[in-house]
């Protein structure tokens, strides 16, 4: 928030003092906690950590909405919530009609919930405040993405620290190549903040489509996006020179794999779908309709597996097939130990190399057939981890849509709206598509959509486990 109104004051927009009263305001109500609790114990077991994780989430959430309430950016707090909720989760979702006219400092903060939130709150507290004087393990564990946390370093302080540094090199780089491709500073350093996160928030309301006269620009973002979905550890393997591990690593080869054929497929149809017209979004004399073609379909193919949901044109349009073919895409997610919301890749690859193997189990009843990934054998507890993890998943999203319809939402409007937030994907179909947002959405559509994106970001079991009896029970 400091930082939010130190770029208020160098841009002048009027509300500097408004964003740094809500900094001082959490800094006060941070102090007054850390001295009320010094004397308490400070070593954490699993069931800890999950309640700190979840808790800690919401109180973010909570006094994140101060500087769009102070600064009457978004006076409604359900709203302010909602967006930043999105922000933190790295949804992308937002709910506000002219984004263009909200002061720079709260455009600025908007943009840092997502970077905030897309390594993790948890996580960055473990890499810059050692102080606290807390083992780690168990927060790392409750909130790192996917089903296993590759640790690059014995003391988990070290391995938060490794992956912040990645994280911010990358964002600097594309600032930089941002910059000199033809973006303002301000426009530059908001738009890596957002596509590092895997979050999608823009600063223009047509948001990336707003350059879609500039190549170089989109392919600059979708080049980061790529990262952004990669595990973070094959690029610190990458960066200390081990680029054959990262490149052999199975899932990364999938999730290759899949945006690539999911390009082409996508490019064709936009390329020889008759009564579809590519000026429409773009300048075919200039760049040529095929090259077009690509790189819309290319930029929404990476935008939707990685969760970005930036958006380059409103897909929804380009034929029924692909407005399908989008939507499952929201259940594909980036890798394990990316940025990316969704199931992700790892987690597909398992439960189909598991689903085959029971064709073979079926005729040899007797043999012994484990799951392999990257060359070693999957223990039978991870895959029944990864098979419990989908079902819920696929559960949460039925419940998800089922409560949205009773918000008098169609049928199309309440699945997207459901695969979205629990994916943190952000455009979702119907009335909340591509080039809608989510101002519409009733109050207590907006505290639902916050919840599943809640619990879609910290990976179901950290935050519904809460719900159970069994948690509560004492030891």
């Amino acid at each position: 928030m400091l930082l939010a109104a130190l770029m208020s004051f160098i841009y002048k927009d009027g509300v500097t003092t408004n964003i740094l009263l809500s900094g001082i305001l959490v800094i006060i109500a941070g102090g007054i906690l850390m001295a009320t609790t010094k004397n308490h114990k400070k070593e954490l077991n699993k069931r800890e950590g999950y309640l700190v994780v979840s808790f800690g989430w919401i109180v973010m959430a909570l006094t994140g909405t101060l500087p769009y309430v102070l600064t009457d950016s978004i006076p409604s707090f359900t709203n302010a919530f909602f967006e930043t909720m999105s922000g933190y989760t790295t949804t992308g979702a937002s709910i506000l009609n002219d984004i263009e006219v909200i002061p720079k400092g709260v455009l600025f903060w908007r943009s840092l919930t997502h970077w905030i939130g897309g390594m993790g709150i948890i996580v960055l507290a473990i890499a810059i405040l050692p102080l606290l004087g807390i083992g780690g393990m168990q927060l790392f564990a409750a909130e790192a993405p996917g089903p296993n946390a590759d640790k690059l370093h014995p003391r988990i302080t070290d391995t938060a620290k490794r992956l912040w540094l990645i994280y911010f090199g990358y964002t600097a780089a594309e600032t930089i190549l941002l910059q000199v491709a033809g973006m303002s500073f301000f426009d530059a350093i908001n738009h890596s903040l957002c596509t590092l996160s895997t979050g999608g928030f823009s600063t223009k309301n047509a948001s990336v489509a707003y350059w879609n006269g500039q190549p170089v620009i989109q392919y600059i973002i979708i080049v980061f996006m790529f990262l952004a979905g990669t595990n973070f550890v094959l690029s610190y393997f990458a960066f200390k020179g081990k680029v054959q591990k990262a490149i052999r690593d199975e899932e990364f080869k999938l999730y290759f794999k899949f945006i690539a054929l999911f390009t082409i497929i996508a490019a064709l149809i936009i390329y020889f779908r008759a009564d579809f017209s590519i000026s429409s979004i773009d300048h075919p004399m200039i760049y040529g309709k095929a090259e077009a073609s690509i790189r819309h379909g290319l930029f929404q193919v990476i935008a939707i597996i990685t969760t970005t949901g930036f958006v380059t044109a409103d897909y929804t349009l380009w034929t029924p097939f692909l407005v399908v073919f989008f939507f499952g895409l929201m259940f594909l997610g980036g890798s394990a130990g990316s940025t990316s919301g969704g199931v992700k890749v790892v987690r597909h690859m398992i439960m189909i190399k598991n689903g085959f193997l029971e064709f073979k189990r079926a005729l040899h009843p007797n043999a012994v057939l484990p799951v392999r990934y990257n060359q070693k054998s999957v223990s039978g507890n991870i895959v029944f981890n990864i098979l419990g993890f989908f079902i819920l998943y696929m559960i949460s999203f039925i419940v998800g849509a089922l409560v949205f319809s009773m918000f008098q939402i169609d049928f199309e409007s309440s699945i997207g709206l459901s695969a979205s937030s629990l994916g943190n994907v952000g455009p979702a179909l119907g009335n909340f598509g591509p080039v809608n947002n989510y101002a519409a959405l009733p109050v207590l559509g907006k505290w639902w959509s916050a919840f599943l994106m809640l619990i879609g970001r910290l990976e179901l079991f950290t935050v519904l486990i809460l719900l159970t009896p069994f948690f509560w029970r004492n030891r």
